[in-house]
């Protein structure tokens, strides 16, 4: 039986990440085996960058804090090495850990996730993590939204160099006329 300070220490854990999982839009969970420092130090920074909070968990305390928030059906999946990824982001978590599951080949292996306090599929995962960035989409979008102004403004000017090719000849010819 632990003693008092670390059961306190591992409950003070549980209800931490209760708190994150019931903030988070989405999360991923992971199997993080064989992957060394480097890889993990840059998967990390990409994490930050993204807006990700990772971190390696025990299993036992995953366990409880997703039975805390209805995710029971994630205890199948935690045995072995462990570490959770979750975001406001509904899209990021899959978004990085997807790309670093495809970099690290074999090393890195995601084993299911949630969105919206609901567990989903993998299929699901990896759509999401099909999606590109937030910042890119807009992008996306204001480009679909600027083209048809775009062509329209190139198709004004070859009309105005059409008519100003058009207007010049004829000024010339007028000059010699005047002369």
């Amino acid at each position: 039986m632990p003693n008092a300070k670390v059961l306190s220490e591992k409950q003070a854990i549980v209800a931490n990440l209760t708190e994150k999982l019931q903030k988070a839009a989405a999360g991923v969970i992971v199997d993080y085996k064989g992957i060394n420092v480097a890889e993990d130090t840059a998967l990390r920074s990409e994490c930050r960058e993204s807006g990700v909070d990772y971190a390696v968990v025990k299993n036992t305390l995953l366990r409880f804090a997703f039975n805390n928030v209805g995710l029971n059906e994630l205890d199948e999946l935690l045995n072995g090495t462990t570490s959770l990824a979750l975001s406001d982001d509904p899209v990021a978590p899959a978004r990085v850990l997807s790309g670093f599951a495809k970099k690290l080949d074999g090393k890195f292996e995601i084993k299911g996730g949630f969105m919206e306090g609901k567990v989903v599929p993998m299929e699901t995962i990896q759509r999401l993590a099909s999606i590109p960035a937030l910042p890119v989409l807009q992008a996306q979008v204001l480009g679909t939204m600027l083209a048809p102004i775009s062509g329209l403004a190139c198709v004004l000017k070859q009309i105005a160099e059409k008519n100003g090719a058009v207007d010049a000849p004829a000024a010339e010819e007028a000059a010699p006329a005047a002369e």
